[in-house]
């Protein structure tokens, strides 16, 4: 006999995921407060890195967001 499908995400989970979702946001807008040369690493400028740095870090969060929200239904979607 099969299980029947688990419950969706609890409000909590959704929420941290929504958080998630839309802590880059203030970082990507915030240019000014990025928008320098220094500190250099490995020769690249500040602005350079630190949003290459955002690009992964969005990534995580997008990555977290899903794992919080998604359902374990445990069959083939």
């Amino acid at each position: 006999m099969t299980e029947p499908p688990s419950a969706g995400p609890g409000p909590v989970s959704k929420i941290v995921a929504g958080v998630l979702l839309v802590l880059p946001f203030p970082v990507y807008l915030a240019v000014p407060s990025y928008a320098k040369i220094t500190p250099r690493i490995a020769g690249f400028p500040f602005f350079y890195w630190w949003q290459l740095l955002w690009v992964v870090l969005t990534a995580v969060c997008i990555g977290g967001a899903y794992l919080l929200t998604r359902r374990n239904d445990g069959g083939v979607r």
